[in-house]
C-alpha cells in the first residue's frame, strides 16, 4: 500500500498525531476539520460561520489532494446540538453539486477546542 500525505497552509495545521489527508489509489480520506481559521489557528464565532469555515476547510485539503468536493462519496457531520442540522443542510448545498455523497450526522457532547461543528470526508477520484 502506497500512501501520500496531503498537506496545505489553506487549511488549519493538524493540531494532534494526524495529517490532513492521506491518499492511498484513487482514495482520499480527509481528516475533521473544525471552525479553526487556518490562518490565525483561532476558532471562529458562532455556528454560522464555523459551518462555513469546516466546509472552506475541507474545500482547501481537496485542492491541495488536486481533486474538488464533487469527488467526495462520504461525508461525516458531528454536531454538539443537533437543532444545526438544518443550517449545515442550507450551507452544505452551496459546497455540494447532486448527487450528493453518503452522509451521516452525529450528535455528540463535545469536540476539539470548543468546536460546535466537525467534518471529516472520503473523496474517490480517477
Amino acid at each position: 500500500m502506497t500512501r501520500q500525505i496531503i498537506s496545505t497552509p489553506d487549511a488549519p495545521a493538524a493540531i494532534g498525531t494526524y495529517s490532513q489527508a492521506v491518499r492511498t489509489g484513487d482514495t482520499i480520506y480527509l481528516s475533521g476539520q473544525i471552525g479553526l481559521d487556518p490562518a490565525t489557528m483561532q476558532m471562529v464565532e458562532g455556528i454560522d460561520a464555523q459551518i462555513v469555515r469546516v466546509f472552506e476547510n475541507l474545500k482547501a485539503v481537496a485542492t491541495a489532494a488536486g481533486t474538488t468536493l464533487d469527488a467526495a462519496v462520504k461525508l461525516n457531520i458531528y454536531l454538539t446540538d443537533l437543532a444545526h442540522f438544518a443550517k449545515v443542510n442550507e450551507t452544505m448545498a452551496r459546497y455540494f453539486d447532486q448527487p450528493y455523497p453518503a452522509r451521516a450526522a452525529v450528535g455528540v457532547k463535545e469536540l476539539p477546542r470548543g468546536a460546535l461543528v466537525e467534518a471529516d470526508a472520503v473523496l474517490v477520484i480517477g
